[in-house]
């Protein structure tokens, strides 16, 4: 799971109200070579959470020099925007789970895949 679809995932268990983020644990992380794309990065970065990001990218041990707060200007510099590439699409986590902050459920990512489904008989 790349920390792009990371950031846009959320806890759907019946009765959460702050589902957002999920904290990752990752029992493996694996680090891919993705061709950048000035333009898709500086697209996506409107859309991101950005303080989710960068938790995520930090609870990872790849912060990647990531500021805390968002710059304007962002879009003209191509060194922050690999940065940002290369957290959001180079990263990801091929085995670990994903945790609701307010519920406590975990969802598993196998082989890179988070299994969002919820078995609420238990």
């Amino acid at each position: 799971m790349k920390l792009l679809t990371h950031n846009m995932l959320q806890s759907h268990v019946t009765g959460v109200t702050r589902g957002f983020p999920l904290t990752i644990r990752a029992d493996e992380v694996k680090l891919s070579s993705v061709d950048f794309s000035r333009d898709f990065v500086s697209r996506m970065i409107p859309k991101l959470e950005w303080e989710a990001l960068v938790g995520a990218a930090e609870s990872l041990g790849h912060l990647s020099d990531l500021p805390r707060q968002l710059q304007a200007g962002y879009e003209n510099d191509e060194e922050f925007l690999r940065k940002v590439h290369h957290v959001l699409l180079e990263v990801e986590v091929i085995e670990g789970s994903l945790r609701c902050p307010e519920s406590g459920t975990e969802f598993p990512i196998t082989r890179g895949i988070p299994n969002m489904l919820i078995n609420e008989e238990s």
